[in-house]
């Protein structure tokens, strides 16, 4: 069964918002709070370590209400299901979704062409265990006989952005293995990272499902001539392994059959890091870790699956999301998480959020006329504080923004902990308050400067307050923006899991490379023409 094909603008609860919006446009959320002493209340969600307050936002119950009807128009429920239970929702590619397969438990029964996956997926997780362990042990070594100190992922994309964001937020729980992360095919950036290895005792995982990726490729073969400096074709075996569909290819690079770990075609790359893609992070932080984060994302799953909308925090989220973009024509969401751990964790969402939902034609072929997609930024905090806050604070934009923050710090420093969440907390008062004329001049301001330090408020944000940084509740939280992802994309009535988008650069690529050689001229228009031109008279 397909997904829904419902374009939301033709809904009655589209209908019903578009007048609400006209009605509520103008109100300052400080005095909807003065209006209702339980709002704080209403609008916030508890759930496991999660205690999501989303009362600071520019709607009433009435927004949400109808932000909950337009959920049901376009069948969200039916969706929801199709999606977990294989069905191919990926029509463009003829695919089911379903990362979320790879951290259901054994007992799951997950059918993709009448053929259940879960025992296969739980035998690959079994051999990321059993190969983790051998490295970590010490018990299998390099081509000297040394153990590894070590790890080295070669991948571009969800092949590296995940696996690097996780390895980064969960440094607290690393073992001794050192990990670095090879993507840009830029040679400055895989030779800034060899410079820093000694083949005798550096394991290296090549990670490309086609094992053609330009970039991948490049990197892995720039590597390989590195290490065959110092040893012997044979050795390859012992320090390389793939994650990979084209057995082949791997073979014919030398690689160990037995160190190839699969991939299936119903994982997108953006969201792959649940599978043998994730080995690096096994490898970094021990397998117990990384199931671990792969138990936090079930539970986010179970959660988005079963519980009521109103109070389903990837749904909630989505819908908030929504609101903003096609009502308030808010284009950018920040993330500000406050936490220095998760100083990837922007960039990872980049990738998933805008890859999947920046499209521009809908289920049914047809090009549509209102927005998808959002641009997705941020910092940590309390560094954004001093970079773009002005802008969020005082700028012409209407910036939502998510404060993402852990009531326990993981090395126990409770004097920087209260300094972090004081600043945390205090930013999203100021966001909603702001600070009137009539306190700039109590203040004792010269006359002239008033206009300048009065701040407008009203600016809407989500609070994310989770207990602990824990291989668990990351795992959560990755899960909870993947099906936030969703969510929008049914309600866009868009296909979420292509990404044609990114082809036809590569394809271009591939053409003007083969100019470089010699002979091969194609046809460019003047500027680029001009551009290829200084670049072969220059290079």
């Amino acid at each position: 069964m397909a997904l829904p094909t419902t374009n939301p603008t033709t809904t009655n609860a589209w209908e019903k918002l578009k007048e609400h919006f006209n009605e509520v446009k103008s109100l300052h959320m400080k005095d909807l709070f003065v209006e209702d002493q339980e709002r704080a209340n209403k609008f916030t969600i508890k759930w496991d370590d999660f205690y999501v307050d989303f009362s600071k936002n520019r709607f009433t119950e009435e927004t949400f209400k109808y932000l909950l009807e337009l959920a049901d128009d376009v069948k969200l429920k039916q969706a929801i299901q199709s999606q977990f239970s294989g069905e191919k929702i990926n029509q463009t590619e003829g695919r089911a979704v379903l990362h979320s397969a790879l951290r259901a438990p054994e007992s799951a029964i997950v059918d993709v062409d009448g053929v259940n996956i879960i025992p296969e997926v739980h035998s690959v997780k079994r051999k990321i265990e059993a190969f983790t362990n051998q490295v970590v042990n010490g018990e299998r070594k390099g081509y000297t006989g040394k153990p590894f100190t070590h790890v080295v992922n070669i991948g571009i994309g969800g092949s590296d952005l995940g696996p690097a964001m996780v390895v980064d937020a969960l440094q607290f729980y690393k073992n001794h293995l050192t990990t670095y992360f090879v993507s840009n095919v830029d040679g400055d950036h895989v030779n800034e990272v060899i410079k820093k290895l000694n083949p005798e005792t550096t394991l290296f995982v090549v990670v490309s499902k086609t094992f053609t990726t330009q970039e991948t490729l490049s990197n892995a073969n720039t590597i390989k001539d590195w290490f065959l400096q110092s040893a012997n074709q044979k050795d390859i075996a012992k320090h390389f392994v793939a994650v990979s569909t084209n057995l082949e290819a791997v073979q014919s690079f030398g690689i160990d059959p037995n160190n190839i770990f699969p991939m299936w075609d119903w994982v997108g790359g953006r969201f792959s890091l649940w599978s043998a893609v994730g080995l690096s992070i096994s490898l970094s932080v021990g397998y117990d870790n990384y199931a671990n984060l792969l138990l936090g994302a079930n539970k986010m799953d179970e959660h988005f699956k079963n519980e009521d909308f109103s109070n389903n925090i990837p749904v909630v989220l989505a819908l908030i999301s929504i609101w903003y973009n096609n009502f308030f024509n808010a284009e950018s969401e920040a993330v500000i998480p406050y936490s220095q751990y998760l100083n990837q964790f922007a960039t990872y969402l980049q990738q998933g959020i805008m890859e999947s939902n920046g499209k521009s034609v809908d289920r049914n072929g047809k090009p549509i006329n209102y927005q998808t997609g959002t641009l997705i930024w941020g910092e940590p905090g309390t560094n954004s504080q001093h970079a773009f806050f002005q802008l969020i604070h005082q700028g012409t934009k209407l910036i939502p923004a998510d404060f993402i923050g852990f009531t326990k710090s993981l090395h126990g420093n409770q004097d920087h902990q209260d300094k972090l969440i004081s600043n945390f907390l205090a930013q999203t008062e100021a966001l909603l308050n702001g600070k009137t004329k009539a306190q700039v001049i109590e203040e004792g301001t010269k006359e002239a400067i008033i206009p300048f330090k009065i701040f407008e408020g009203n600016k809407p944000t989500n609070t994310i307050f989770i207990e602990k940084l824990t291989p668990e509740s990351l795992g959560k939280l990755i899960a909870m923006y993947e099906h936030k992802i969703f969510v929008q994309g049914v309600i866009w009535n868009i296909y979420s899991y292509d990404q044609f988008g990114v082809e036809l650069g590569k394809q271009l690529a591939s053409k003007i490379l083969k100019e470089f050689g010699g002979d091969v001229t194609n046809a460019h228009d003047a500027s680029t023409s001009n551009l290829l031109a200084h670049y072969k008279s220059n290079r």
